[in-house]
């Protein structure tokens, strides 16, 4: 099948049903699920990649998709800037929560060697930091490997949250709006998010100036749900 028929068919088909994940898409198309991914990467203003789902981009606020690959070199220093921040905000014994996505890089490398902690995370990116670190007990979340995001995702990971004690967590998001709420890309991302929130006792929002004002495909949260936001500009408390 040429490329321009499988472009006709793949949004025949989500205008019927509006979503598809990337594998039946394969199978519909007669094609590679690599070549399902180079067709959509070739036409933005058409498709949408989003946590192994593909939709109609015109489906979707503020455009095109996101993938770590994509993400991680964009406003680079700000995202290094805002995890430095947040590190301030580290404590010895402390059990923390890192969430996934390219900002918090940062802050699991920003971890002193010294400093005993458990951190909890559930992306590889993550993880191949923390595992480094001496003093540092790491429980790795699994599940479903996420290439988008570079996580994983479960209902196990879920329950596991809700029953830890955890001191701070610290959130990344796509998107920030005072009205809208918090935002991101990816719909698996959001039951982690929301239950490690719930058991922690402060948690922390870590984003950089960009994301402000911005609207991304699910909502996770409402703003006022965090404790502060950090920017590379330095933290803005919402709530003691």
């Amino acid at each position: 099948m040429a490329k321009i028929d499988r472009l006709r068919l793949l949004a025949d088909t989500l205008k019927k049903q509006g979503v598809m994940h990337l594998r039946d898409a394969a199978t519909l198309l007669q094609v590679s699920e690599m070549t399902v991914r180079r067709d959509i990467a070739a036409t933005p203003t058409q498709f949408t990649y989003l946590g192994g789902y593909i939709v109609s981009a015109a489906d979707v606020p503020n455009g095109a998709g996101y993938t770590i690959e994509d993400e991680k070199d964009h406003f680079a220093q700000a995202k290094a800037e805002a995890s430095a921040v947040a590190s301030s905000l580290l404590a010895n014994d402390e059990t923390i929560f890192i969430d996934c996505g390219t900002t918090l890089v940062a802050l699991a490398r920003l971890i002193p060697t010294e400093m005993h902690l458990t951190v909890v995370c559930y992306s590889l990116n993550v993880a191949e930091i923390l595992r480094r670190k001496p003093n540092v007990r790491m429980i790795l979340l699994g599940g479903v490997y996420m290439s988008s995001s570079d996580s994983f995702a479960s209902d196990e990971s879920v329950e596991t949250l809700r029953r830890m004690g955890i001191n701070k967590a610290f959130l990344s998001a796509g998107g920030v709006d005072e009205a809208r709420g918090v935002t991101c890309w990816n719909f698996h991302e959001v039951a982690i998010k929301q239950a490690a929130m719930e058991s922690a006792v402060e948690s922390h929002l870590v984003v950089d100036q960009s994301k402000l004002g911005k609207v991304k495909a699910v909502r996770f949260s409402q703003l006022d749900a965090f404790n502060s936001v950090i920017t590379e500009l330095g933290q803005t408390i919402r709530k003691k």
